[in-house]
């Protein structure tokens, strides 16, 4: 099963490139989704996390306040980390398992901060994300509606452009249209494809 690691910085587009391959029937996993899957109410991460937080952090339905939880952790290092702690051992057991049920010829694992996390071995190739900072920095804001300083604060926690760049096998240049990228994307399928047949010859 050839695994493929999709990352990139925030607002870089991977949801978007993750939704093309899955539109071209490749299974997608996501870590951001697995992150939410375990961290609602009743869940092991859910009660350490309020624990160390505090019920602060908390929605009216007693769910977790994601806005209210970023600006705990991008402002505090020490923070940011154990949430991280309680996170991403859950995360990787959960994506193994995910791994095993895989029916498409090769797979996308969607992890966000694949670089800061060494969640490498989990993958054989990284498919790195790009787009302009301005453009990124722009999207963040309509779509999440945050804070500038709080953006800033999440893109200076994550691995830079650069450092992404040295991990890469293949890279996806989010600048041109929608059209682009989706092209991109497909020429990427034939490519992971043709490796999946070689891998098995």
């Amino acid at each position: 099963m050839l695994r493929i690691g999709l990352t990139g910085g925030i607002g870089s587009g991977k949801t978007t490139v993750a939704n093309y391959f899955s539109s071209l029937a490749i299974d997608v996993i996501d870590a951001d989704e697995i992150v939410h899957q375990i961290s609602v109410p009743g869940q092991k991460c859910f009660e350490a996390i309020t624990e160390y937080f505090s019920e602060d952090i908390l929605n009216a339905d007693g769910t977790i306040n994601r806005k209210a939880l970023s600006n705990k952790v991008f402002r505090n290092e020490t923070a940011r980390k154990k949430l991280e702690a309680i996170l991403h051992p859950a995360v990787k057991a959960a994506m193994k398992m995910a791994i095993q049920e895989v029916r498409s010829p090769y797979c996308i694992l969607v992890i966000p901060l694949l670089v800061e996390t060494g969640f490498t071995e989990l993958v054989d190739r990284v498919l790195v994300v790009t787009a302009d900072r301005e453009k990124r920095f722009a999207w963040i804001k309509q779509r999440n509606g945050l804070s500038d300083e709080l953006i800033e604060s999440i893109m200076a926690a994550q691995a830079s452009d650069e450092e992404r760049r040295k991990i890469a096998d293949d890279i996806i240049e989010n600048d041109g249209s929608l059209e682009s990228l989706l092209q991109q994307v497909k020429l990427l399928d034939q490519k992971y494809r043709g490796l999946t047949l070689k891998t098995k010859d």
